[in-house]
């Protein structure tokens, strides 16, 4: 039997979208433990990981931004350490791009219910040379955690020490392989130093039951990360679904489909949205929002710009490769949440050297209140220099909001 679905409006969708993210409670006063930590991992699912360091490793940013200051050692002693009375809480693997994500969401994600990612391309590669897959764990096995660079230095060329039994490569072919071999679970990040991966062997890093759980079943682990991101996400349609952990679209489609005919997904209907809609059963929807954010390029609130246009009325593009002259907004762009809505966009940079957060530009979205813009967008400006351990702000003179920013700023 066809039920014709709930019909709700635009902003209900904003504030269920904004709660299931963790912005709809206040931040927590005093230090912040693991404990907060877990709490909102419970809610995000994941942290996006990417090289740019402008201003703050993607990985860190989210948490700063529904928590307030924190300290950073807690997501890297939660992903690349363990010991018995604190054990490791995250594993890295590609599920939206390259994340952290719960040890125990590890098998679902090789279970095949995932596409493929670039890794694939070097299955020729190692179908080609077996003995270099070979030699890679072997290396690994005797070395590791090691980086890349240390295993091409090893196995890529003579005069160097290396571990018995293993042959000469290619250098570039050692790095294709270590990838291959990370897509496919054989390797793993033991941890990072300096932002470099450090392969290791699974067993050593991921507790037993996690390891005997490899490989779930791909019709389940569908259904597992789809109702992971519903979570999330709090409302959403089946490619925002699908686009949480990278699904393929006839798997998502499907889970989507018996998650709704479990009860475990409700249709919506979202005015104003073109596809059907569906809401986490646990979704809440508050009367409002008085959140106050500044977003990385990628928050998980954020990340899927078709949804943020839809969801904020806000078209949003990183413009890193974009040759500067062209650049509308600026390097590294943060939009700043205020309350339930994006009211600006603020170019940051953490000049380490002079010790300052730098904002070389700030514009205010259109209708937006500014003085109370201005006011809201320097006290969080203070708070994440803090936070990096930097002394100060100083504005710069791009966008509207750049002279009275500057003023507040003092």
């Amino acid at each position: 039997m066809t039920t014709t679905p709930v019909v709700i409006g635009p902003a209900a969708a904003r504030r269920t979208a904004l709660a299931a993210q963790g912005f709809a409670d206040p931040r927590p006063a005093g230090t912040l433990t693991r404990r907060h930590l877990a709490k909102t991992l419970a809610r995000t699912r994941l942290l996006q990981l990417d090289s740019v360091n402008v201003a703050v490793r993607a990985h860190y940013m989210p948490l700063f931004s529904r928590l307030g200051a924190y300290d950073p050692a807690l997501v890297d002693d939660a992903a690349w350490k363990h010991a018995p009375r604190r054990p490791r809480l995250l594993v890295e693997y590609w599920a939206h791009e390259a994340s952290l994500l719960p040890v125990e969401d590890w098998p679902l994600l090789l279970s095949g219910a995932k596409r493929a990612g670039w890794w694939r391309n070097y299955r020729a590669l190692a179908e080609r040379e077996p003995g270099l897959v070979d030699d890679v764990l072997a290396a690994v096995k005797e070395l590791g955690p090691v980086g890349a660079g240390a295993l091409e230095t090893v196995l890529g060329g003579p005069g160097r020490p290396r571990p018995p039994g293993v042959s000469w490569w290619q250098r570039s072919d050692v790095k294709r392989i270590c990838e291959w071999l990370f897509g496919m679970g054989a390797l793993t990040t033991g941890t990072r130093v300096n932002f470099q991966r450090l392969y290791d062997l699974p067993e050593r890093v991921l507790p037993p039951e996690v390891l005997a759980a490899h490989p779930a079943d791909p019709d389940e682990a569908a259904r597992g990360l789809i109702a992971r991101a519903a979570s999330a996400l709090g409302i959403a349609t089946e490619p925002d679904l699908r686009d949480y952990y990278r699904l393929a679209p006839d798997r998502s489609r499907q889970a989507v489909a018996e998650l709704v005919e479990a009860g475990e997904l409700e249709p919506v209907a979202v005015r104003g949205w073109r596809h059907r809609a569906y809401r986490h059963p646990a979704a809440r929807t508050p009367r409002r929002i008085g959140a106050r954010a500044l977003l990385c390029p990628f928050d998980p609130l954020i990340w899927e710009r078709a949804r943020t246009e839809r969801i904020f009325d806000f078209r949003y593009r990183i413009e890193i490769y974009v040759p500067e002259p062209r650049r509308e907004y600026g390097y590294y762009v943060f939009p700043f949440l205020l309350d339930d809505a994006l009211v600006a966009r603020v170019d940051l940079k953490a000049d380490r050297a002079a010790g300052v957060l730098r904002v070389p530009g700030a514009f205010a979205e259109p209708g937006a209140d500014t003085s109370r813009v201005v006011a809201e967008l320097a006290a969080e400006l203070r708070l994440m220099a803090g936070w990096l351990g930097l002394d100060g702000v100083v504005a710069g003179e791009r966008g509207d909001l750049a002279a009275p920013l500057a003023a507040a700023l003092g």
